[in-house]
């Protein structure tokens, strides 16, 4: 099929036509949703902003607060490992090394309820099979952040082993806490201050300006297979002159 365009021929085949309307479709539309992506992650961080400026809560504050409130809140105060209590979270990578999260449960009182909070990092030795030794410090000064939704998608079993320290593949806090002796909030503590593991969590991995920045690639992208397809079209069109 044929088409004269501005004074010029241009040959178009229909599947070609039909391949190149779908990918353009495809890349306007990874374009979109990196904009709203880096719209979802403009709310959320000021939202962290603000509830942060709001200063740290204690223990009494966060009984009363539900587990969509807690979110985001930053929490101090100091409390006690609840042993043999130990979760190592495993394939987690701080600066291009292989190790685990420490993640244990912590009581403010004897009949408070326990908080678990994650320390930070800790390298994973050559054996796997070996899992690293902890020194964990009975009683615990706590400053960090609070989240209720926690965990991601993983395949097989989320447990390994039996006993403690027990290695797990995602902090899924419904299954952590019914390994409990005691009731527990269902929410995580990320440590931000002083630990004597390596605390790396980011509340927000990729900001605005990198799905800002992946929209661009996607919309430029989408330009140049429409430039490919009428430069074609067009040496098409001028062998059929």
């Amino acid at each position: 099929m044929r088409v004269k365009l501005f004074g010029r021929y241009f040959g178009i085949h229909k599947v070609w036509l039909l391949i190149t309307l779908t990918v353009f479709a495809i890349l306007i539309k990874l374009g979109y949703w990196q904009l709203q992506r880096a719209a979802e992650k403009t709310i959320q961080i000021s939202q962290l902003e603000q509830l942060q400026q709001q200063g740290a809560i204690n223990w009494h504050q966060l009984a009363v607060l539900s587990a969509t409130e807690a979110d985001g809140v930053l929490f101090a105060g100091e409390g006690r490992w609840l042993e043999p209590y130990v979760w190592l979270l495993d394939n987690q990578i701080v600066d291009g090394k292989v190790g685990y999260d420490v993640v244990i449960p912590v009581q403010f009182t004897e009949k408070s309820r326990l908080l678990l909070v994650n320390l930070g990092w800790v390298a994973a030795g050559s054996n796997r099979a070996v899992l690293p030794e902890l020194v964990i410090p009975a009683q615990l000064q706590l400053n960090g952040l609070i989240r209720s939704k926690v965990g991601g998608f993983r395949l097989g079993p989320n447990t390994e082993g039996e006993g403690w320290p027990q290695r797990i593949q995602q902090p899924e806090l419904k299954q952590m806490l019914a390994q409990l002796p005691r009731p527990a909030f269902e929410l995580l503590l990320y440590q931000q201050g002083s630990s004597p593991f390596l605390p790396h969590y980011q509340a927000v991995v990729m900001p605005p300006e990198k799905h800002h920045g992946y929209a661009f690639q996607w919309f430029m992208l989408a330009v140049a297979v429409i430039a490919v397809a009428l430069a074609a079209a067009r040496r098409s069109g001028r062998e059929n002159e």
